[in-house]
């Protein structure tokens, strides 16, 4: 029944001040997240947790190890039975403060049936550490480094190791990928290839969002731990890809991250995904026929299912 009065249109959002290029605070806080880009985000955890189950039940429950003295500094290692196989350190995602390696469990299965081992560290939410990301990319700085010393005592080859992370793990895994080993005793080419999906590489934009709630930045991080301000420290080939559904801003910066790689002349690939979102796009690193998992394997030379 209708009462024959129009009905109001809602009103138009008056625009506030510009805080970063042409957003204004509310659009830069919807750029940094995700629930308003991937309205099915809950819906595609639950699916990661359960394919992880159930890919633990296919390969075995993986080995566990220690790389740091907390309990949380601790890493799951799926194995493959060649020896001296590669391996690939997968750092998960979850806006710096949520995420778990078993719940990646999912993606091992392409690694291992391909010949390599997969490696997925668990580090501290920002919370736990005083909302600092320093400390949070110290452990998984940490973490690589065990992998490389301790790679033969699982069967891997620590001379072919490579490093794959999303999201807010995609950033990190852009830290590692210019971190200068040197100052960890290690050789400066310690990651021999990385995978960068769907991650943030300059730190200016998201600090000015709502991720500052909950991250304590300060000049020093933001400087520190912006990759695409160290790029004179990669020494490894780089995938970069984000998903045609993901924000405006977080497909910037993967198109901006790629463009400065191929700008100081090192090798960069971008990959977009075509109708996929900031989580779907993932997905599509289980299988070696999704658009990430053909591109890792070829990175890491690696055929498909070649220990199927």
């Amino acid at each position: 029944m209708t009462t024959g009065h129009p009905v109001a249109a809602p009103a138009a959002r008056a625009k506030g001040p510009r805080v970063w290029r042409d957003l204004d605070q509310a659009e830069l806080d919807a750029a940094y997240d995700q629930a308003a880009w991937a309205p099915n985000r809950e819906q595609l955890l639950r699916r990661h947790a359960s394919q992880s189950d159930a890919v633990r039940v296919r390969l075995g429950a993986p080995l566990r190890y220690a790389y740091g003295p907390t309990p949380v500094e601790s890493l799951d290692v799926f194995v493959t039975p060649i020896v001296g196989a590669p391996v690939n350190v997968l750092i998960h995602g979850g806006a710096w403060r949520a995420g778990l390696a078993r719940n990646y469990a999912y993606v091992a299965e392409l690694f291992v049936r391909a010949g390599a081992h997969l490696v997925v560290p668990d580090f501290a939410p920002v919370q736990g550490v005083g909302g600092s990301l320093m400390r949070m990319a110290e452990q998984v700085r940490r973490a690589v480094a065990w992998v490389y010393r301790n790679a033969r005592r699982f069967g891997a080859d620590p001379a072919r190791l490579y490093v794959s992370g999303h999201s807010s793990g995609g950033h990190l895994a852009g830290v590692v990928l210019t971190t200068d080993w040197r100052g960890l005793d290690l050789p400066a080419d310690v990651v021999k290839g990385g995978l960068c999906s769907s991650g943030m590489y300059d730190l200016e934009p998201v600090r000015l969002s709502a991720r500052s709630s909950y991250v304590t930045f300060t000049d020093e991080m933001e400087e520190a731990l912006s990759p695409q301000r160290h790029l004179d420290r990669l020494n490894a080939p780089l995938i970069v890809s984000h998903g045609t559904l993901e924000s405006p801003e977080f497909q910037r910066q993967a198109r901006d991250f790629a463009a400065a790689v191929k700008a100081a002349g090192k090798p960069v690939e971008l990959l977009v995904g075509d109708d996929y979102n900031h989580f779907e796009i993932f997905e599509t690193l289980a299988t070696p026929y999704g658009l990430l998992g053909r591109a890792v394997l070829e990175q890491m030379q690696l055929s498909q299912g070649a220990n199927a």
